[in-house]
């Protein structure tokens, strides 16, 4: 099985994806930092080096070698789903846990994540709220294509969250989810 975690910056999957793959027994893979691995820089000088072309492509191939591994939580970055090739790896071979939060929240997250700003770019020219809601509008109906699972992570836990999809995952009833 291979799990992977998509949905906005600051939505969860990373914490989520890291306590999910303990809780079931699998390894965990975050593709923004296997980006910045294998380019030895952060994704905001990857971008100011070679823009958001340059990011996308090595985002691709991250997400194409993480895709083709088994036994795998993987958190992948917000905009990974915008390659068509990743959307149908995806949709071809993964349960795919969509996370959700409302702009509001997710700005709110971002704003406490000191690493996040100087790690990554602004995508627009807006303020962080309006980022936000113009980004989810593009990105909202490429999410619900790819998911098999739509969860909130307003009001929630971390724990109540991985326990809640690990007992989709793993339930009586997972083998009946599309």
């Amino acid at each position: 099985m291979r799990v992977v975690l998509i949905g906005y910056r600051g939505s969860g999957k990373s914490v989520i994806g890291e306590g999910l793959a303990r809780k079931l027994e699998m390894a965990f893979a975050d593709a923004d930092l296997e980006i910045e691995r294998n380019a030895g820089r952060t994704i905001s000088e990857i971008f100011a080096e070679g823009g958001e072309t340059e990011f996308r492509r090595r985002e691709r191939d991250v997400m194409e070698k993480l895709l083709g591994e088994d036994h795998l939580v993987v958190a992948a970055g917000g905009g990974a789903v915008l390659h068509p090739k990743t959307r149908q790896e995806l949709v071809d071979a993964n349960r795919v846990i969509w996370l959700t939060a409302g702009p509001g929240v997710l700005a709110k997250r971002i704003s406490l994540d000191l690493s996040s700003s100087s790690r990554r770019p602004s995508l627009t020219s807006g303020d962080v709220l309006g980022e936000i809601a113009e980004v989810l509008n593009t990105r909202e109906p490429i999410y619900r294509e790819c998911a098999t699972l739509e969860i909130s992570t307003e009001n929630r836990s971390v724990e109540e969250l991985i326990d809640e999809i690990a007992n989709l995952l793993t339930g009586p009833d997972s083998r009946h989810e599309s």
